[in-house]
């Protein structure tokens, strides 16, 4: 998605030399959308064409960092063969993955806390 409209910032000087549209009366003003160049995303599964599959609180965000990025780099903790993966635990396709690589170390992000 190129751009977008928002209500955000009609009427000011933001506004100047944008172009506006009206949509059921309102106003609204185009926006370029963010675009980036490079998505590092660190996945718990990937296969060998890309295919990604996270767990837990990673699947917030890493695979829309995969899809919005120009170029992909998925670090993986497990690399599997091509069909390994079944098509249900795929949360990104590899069409959105450039690089794959198997991860050094672990994403431990967890700490164990006792009282």
């Amino acid at each position: 998605m190129p751009a977008f409209y928002t209500k955000t910032g009609v009427g000011t000087s933001i506004a100047e030399g944008k172009p506006t549209a009206v949509f059921d009366g309102n106003t609204y003003l185009q926006e370029r959308a963010i675009t980036v160049d490079i998505g590092l995303v660190h996945a718990h599964t990937a296969d060998t064409s890309g295919n990604l599959r996270f767990r837990l609180a990673a699947r917030n965000f890493n695979p829309v960092a995969a899809m919005c990025a120009r170029t992909t780099f998925a670090e993986a903790e497990n690399l599997v063969g091509l069909g390994e993966l079944l098509p249900d635990d795929v949360h990104t396709p590899g069409v959105f993955v450039d690089y794959v690589m198997a991860a050094h170390t672990p994403n431990v992000i967890e700490k164990v806390v006792n009282r």
